[in-house]
């Protein structure tokens, strides 16, 4: 199944591309603050607990930038989507043989014969010439 992309597509990917990614610099900032006030907190408690929550926000806030870097991936795979689209538009030229596949064979078989005849012609000339200078 192909997918066309049009204009009005475009910009609703590109609209799309852009929230998505503004939203995840908005948490990577909001956890980037976050994780500013749990290490402060765990600081002074000085708490296992503290320490335990600290290491899984710096874990989500790294997933984020993670997601964001797969958001520009898809990104450009749309992009490339878009490029593998003929030149041409939407028309697609296909060349179709009807016949059957013995019409086919013979005349492939045909062509090699063609071939393989000027390559002999071509040195019988020359061993015809060698003959008659031995004599």
């Amino acid at each position: 199944m192909e997918y066309i992309i049009t204009m009005s597509d475009e910009n609703e990917i590109n609209d799309d591309y852009d929230y998505a990614r503004s939203k995840y610099y908005n948490l990577a900032e909001k956890g980037d603050e976050a994780i500013d006030l749990m290490l402060d907190l765990a600081r002074e408690s000085e708490h296992p607990r503290a320490f335990e929550v600290l290491s899984n926000m710096l874990k989500q806030n790294a997933e984020v930038a993670d997601r964001l870097m797969e958001l520009q991936k898809k990104k450009k795979e749309v992009r490339l989507i878009d490029q593998k689209q003929l030149p041409n538009g939407n028309m697609t030229q296909n060349n179709v043989y009807v016949g059957s596949t013995t019409d086919l064979q013979r005349m492939l078989h045909d062509r090699i014969d063609e071939k393989s005849t000027k390559t002999i012609d071509q040195t019988d000339e020359i061993d015809n010439d060698d003959i008659d200078e031995e004599d």
